[in-house]
């Protein structure tokens, strides 16, 4: 237990003093956050706020767990994902808010920095024998089973980690919801592998014939709890700083990294549902309004807008009108992170 206490203390105390030090030099270099006028009223008085906040959950995260890195080697692959694309994250911040280039990186430069990054992660996790790692992957409510596809597991992978970190990007758009929601999934992470590891007699005893690998990443997982608190006292509304990219694909690229390592991809459709239904409002947004010339499904996406705005923001037809009067940002942070809080309990009984 003094694995995750100890990064998780470390970590939630490093942001709480380097928090206020940030904000202060990120606002004096104009590092400010601007508002689109065509969603909720209330967000034209976000303009200004401080981004960036992300480089504080780096730092955190990487002072809680760097010592344990070589104990629990399956920390390093994760580390650099999560730092690969939380650096994706700053560039495509800094040309937003220093270059005013309004909309950052260019898509297809996004993409290929991202593919990229995810190559280097799977050569990583391919070619480090200290990793044990196959490919593999555990089916929930399976007991125990898993599954191998062979060669088209590293297509999946590609597939699972773009699309989970532009899932966790699509999510940062409240404050304190995409830190709120990753928040919970890191505790389940914590959880599963913890008890895991530390059961690995009991484990291999029960069930000789299943595959076991080493799950221990907690210390890691851990120190993101710690830094996602500390970053939640600074990023909750009204939140006085936000993430922005650098920490939003960073975020994404920890929870589908942490899922890799422990052969547990399918389960981040379960634990990061909120994720998967962004990008996919998104999604069907896009192609509705594009195959009907104009029309659209939600009253604007990613999803978590659609309930915050109510009738006097529309400024055109949508199939889906609930709910009729928007909701606040708490609101909807709170109902977001009550579902992947019952989602990760119902995940937690499928691991076995």
């Amino acid at each position: 237990m003094i694995n995750i206490v100890i990064p998780l203390m470390v970590a939630f105390f490093v942001t709480l003093v380097i928090g206020p030090f940030i904000i202060s030099f990120l606002g004096k270099l104009k590092m400010e956050q601007t508002e689109r006028d065509d969603g909720a009223r209330d967000h034209l008085k976000k303009a200004g706020t401080p981004t960036m906040g992300g480089i504080m959950i780096l730092i955190s995260l990487l002072l809680g767990s760097i010592y344990y890195a070589f104990q629990y080697p399956r920390i390093i692959p994760v580390l650099i994902l999560t730092f690969g694309f939380g650096v994706i994250g700053f560039m495509d911040d800094y040309l937003k808010v220093v270059k005013k280039h309004p909309d950052g990186l260019k898509s297809l430069q996004k993409m290929i920095m991202q593919i990229i990054v995810t190559a280097g992660f799977a050569v990583y996790l391919t070619l480090a024998d200290s990793l044990h790692f196959s490919l593999h992957i555990l089916v929930p409510f399976s007991g125990g089973n898993r599954i191998d596809i062979g060669w088209l597991a590293y297509v999946v992978m590609f597939i699972a980690v773009i699309g989970t970190v532009n899932g966790t990007n699509f999510t940062d758009g409240l404050d304190g919801l995409a830190s709120s929601v990753t928040l919970v999934v890191a505790v389940f992470f914590t959880v599963v592998s913890f008890v895991v590891t530390h059961n690995q007699f009991v484990w291999i005893t029960v069930r000789p014939t299943m595959h076991w690998v080493n799950w221990g990443v907690y210390p890691l997982t851990a120190a993101m709890i710690g830094a996602l608190l500390g970053f939640l006292i600074f990023n909750c509304y009204p939140a006085k700083i936000f993430m922005g990219d650098t920490g939003s694909l960073a975020l994404g690229g920890f929870v589908i990294g942490t899922a890799y390592v422990m052969e547990m991809p399918l389960f981040v459709i379960i634990v990061g549902f909120i994720y998967v239904v962004e990008v996919l409002s998104v999604i069907i947004q896009v192609a509705y309004f594009k195959l009907t010339g104009g029309k659209r499904v939600f009253k604007r996406t990613p999803i978590h807008h659609h309930f915050e705005l109510d009738s006097k923001d529309l400024t055109c037809s949508v199939l889906i009108q609930f709910p009729k009067k928007g909701w606040s940002e708490t609101r909807i942070v709170t109902v977001f992170a009550t579902i992947t809080i019952l989602l990760c309990l119902i995940a937690f009984v499928g691991v076995w």
